[in-house]
């Protein structure tokens, strides 16, 4: 019989401590202005310096329940490591037609997974080498570990720079997540064998993964069942909060029949179950994935990267006598150079400085190649003073990637079509964050030197400078194709920059507000768009009054869905039936306009070079049906 303790004789102190140190790390780096320093690097400093002042000496029961909580990080951070790959793009870039040279170098999938073949090769030859000057117990295990990378550096950094849903981006995206797949897939089965030996059990990890695709299929069916809809709309904002429990049910199926094969098969297995939620999540806007992020970095993710800090024992390092700093030297340059060379296979696309640019981001390291090390460790394939090392050099390659790539890379919010907004008013900022949201570019231009700083701040790419300077424009790279958005606040000012932009520039993509009519004639003439403030206040009334649960809906669903034009290029679709093209199943065909006439399409419907689609759905399968179109 199990009896419930609540007796409260139980030193609290040191989970108050590490709770304590998750709260800070962020608030400091905000208030010191240093956002680009990753938050888990703080935690384990300060996990370090806490072990040694505070909490040093723990009993046998507190330092276990320590243990269990960091555990339970670990497993947290696998799980959200999984939740981060987007399957649905992944899917879509798996090759339907015959391969050639071509086809090879763009598409996504098949580049990333060459890339980490290359890269896995490098690493063991470097490991290899690095072997003559120290030893390496296990020279295998070793190339694992340097040759995982981190999404989550990845991932962020590409967002900043407005390149998340770019092409380029989305090769690095993939590239990224190939490698964490099967960087863990293989250090999983490496640590198994290891530990037990070549046994018969070691084909239960592949068993694994079959449940993983039965339970894709069954997933993937079960979550259009009306029944399971309406159950899971009842309940997910209710105090029940099924999606949160269903989660925590759906980690622990993977790790508790992953713990029976092995302790180190339990990653893999919390990995597997975030890969699996992804599939039945658009993860980028759902509901879901914020509270799941709220309990992982919120507080169980903190525990292990302080704990990493806390049993950090800087004093291995001194095992490599004369040869340490050769052979840190020797490491650095090894995991840069096997990701950067493979980067070559982005050259032909992107250009040389853009795909070596890519290959320097690619070698940020931090979560994986802590936890790789730390199994490593425990299995002892690898010594105290390498796992020393390896914390370090990931700590340092989060630092020095992100800066080569930001220096190398062209800045890409000035490339490709972006609308150029002149005033950075609280319009200006609400209309950048939503195309931004749609992968659009937007770029700021405001002359107040605090304003400006204050845009910045909050992720938005914005330039100091005067609308009506001819130079600014300059800067900012203005192309025929892209919106300029005039919005002031002043209708003779915004008069005055947009005739500025239409004679001296002779730029015809301008769009613009008018207080008052006589300034609204002028804009006429000069052929600018001109928007009526009454009329699109009287129609979202009207909208409210006579379709309400429509508008609510598109209003409400913005995060999650929205309605794109999409031009048709491809050869191959022209002459296609609607009914003959494979549309993703979370889009839907609402208007096509052809020349200066718009008709709703039906099965039937033939499509013409040219046809303007008016397209409804999520960005993966709006991105997925502009690739297909395009």
């Amino acid at each position: 019989m199990i009896i419930l303790s609540t007796s409260a004789h139980f030193d609290y102190l040191p989970i108050f401590i590490i709770a304590a140190i998750a709260w800070i790390t962020p608030l400091l780096l905000s208030m010191l202005r240093l956002k680009k320093v990753p938050t888990v690097l703080v935690e384990i400093i300060l996990g370090f310096v806490v072990a040694r002042y505070f909490i040093g000496g723990l009993p046998d029961d507190t330092t276990h329940i320590l243990e269990f909580l960091a555990q339970v990080g670990l497993i947290f951070l696998m799980f959200l490591s999984g939740l981060e790959i987007d399957v649905d793009k992944i899917i879509a870039s798996f090759p339907r037609k015959k391969v050639t040279v071509s086809r090879f170098v763009s598409n996504p999938l098949m580049v990333g997974f060459f890339y980490f073949i290359i890269a896995l090769i490098l690493a063991y030859a470097s490991a290899f080498g690095i072997s003559y000057l120290i030893d390496i117990p296990n020279i295998w295990y070793f190339a694992l570990i340097m040759v995982a990378t981190s999404l989550g550096i990845v991932m962020p950094v590409l967002k900043e720079r407005g390149d998340i849903n770019s092409r380029y981006g989305q090769m690095i995206i993939i590239a990224a997540s190939l490698s964490d797949f099967f960087g863990i897939v293989l250090f999983t089965i490496t640590a198994f064998l290891i530990k037990s030996g070549f046994r018969y059990e070691l084909l239960y990890i592949f068993g694994i993964f079959i449940l993983f695709y039965l339970f894709y299929i069954i997933g993937q069916r079960a979550r259009h069942f009306p029944i399971i809809k309406k159950l899971v709309y009842q309940l997910s904002h209710a105090a029940a909060q099924i999606q949160v429990r269903g989660s925590m049910v759906l980690i622990l199926v993977f790790v508790v029949i992953a713990q029976y094969i092995g302790g180190e098969v339990v990653y893999l297995g919390a990995f597997l179950s975030g890969l699996f939620l992804s599939s039945l999540l658009h993860k980028e806007r759902s509901t879901i994935l914020l509270k799941l992020d709220g309990m992982g970095f919120g507080f169980f993710i903190p525990f292990f990267f302080i704990m990493v800090g806390a049993q950090f024992d800087p004093a291995g390092l001194k095992e490599f006598d004369a040869s340490q700093i050769w052979f840190l030297a020797a490491l650095l340059v090894s995991l840069y150079a096997l990701n950067v060379l493979p980067a070559i296979l982005w050259r032909r696309i992107f250009g040389l400085r853009k795909a070596l640019a890519g290959g320097f981001l690619m070698a940020s390291r931090l979560s994986l190649v802590i936890v790789a090390s730390a199994i490593g460790l425990e299995l002892g394939v690898i010594t105290p003073g390498i796992n020393a090392a390896f914390i370090l050099l990931a700590v340092a390659t989060c630092f020095i990637s992100p800066y080569l790539f930001n220096l190398i890379a062209p800045d890409a919010s000035l490339e490709g079509n972006k609308t150029i907004l002149i005033g950075g008013n609280k319009i200006a900022v609400l209309l950048a964050k939503r195309l931004k949201m749609h992968g659009k570019k937007a770029v700021i231009i405001e002359k107040d030197s605090e304003r400006a700083a204050e845009i910045r701040s909050k992720g938005i790419y914005c330039i100091e400078g005067d609308g009506n300077d001819m130079k600014v424009y300059k800067e900012v790279s203005i192309a025929t194709a892209d919106y300029a958005v005039v919005e002031t606040g002043s209708s003779r000012e915004n008069y005055k920059i947009c005739k500025m932009l239409k004679n001296d520039l002779q730029h015809d993509k301008i769009i613009t507000r008018s207080f008052t009519s006589i300034f609204e004639e002028k804009l006429k003439k000069l052929d600018v768009t001109t928007i009526d403030l009454t009329g699109v206040l009287a129609t979202t009334i009207e909208s409210l009054i006579l379709r309400p649960t429509t508008y609510h809906a598109l209003v409400e669903s913005f995060e999650s869905f929205s309605v794109q034009e999409i031009v048709i290029r491809n050869k191959e679709v022209d002459g296609m039936q609607v009914k003959e093209v494979p549309f993703h199943k979370d889009v839907i065909l609402m208007m096509v306009k052809r020349n200066n006439s718009f008709f709703i399409p039906h099965g039937d419907t033939y499509f013409r070079l040219g046809d303007i689609l008016h397209v409804f759905g999520t960005d993966s399968a709006l991105e997925n049906t502009r690739q297909k179109m395009g």
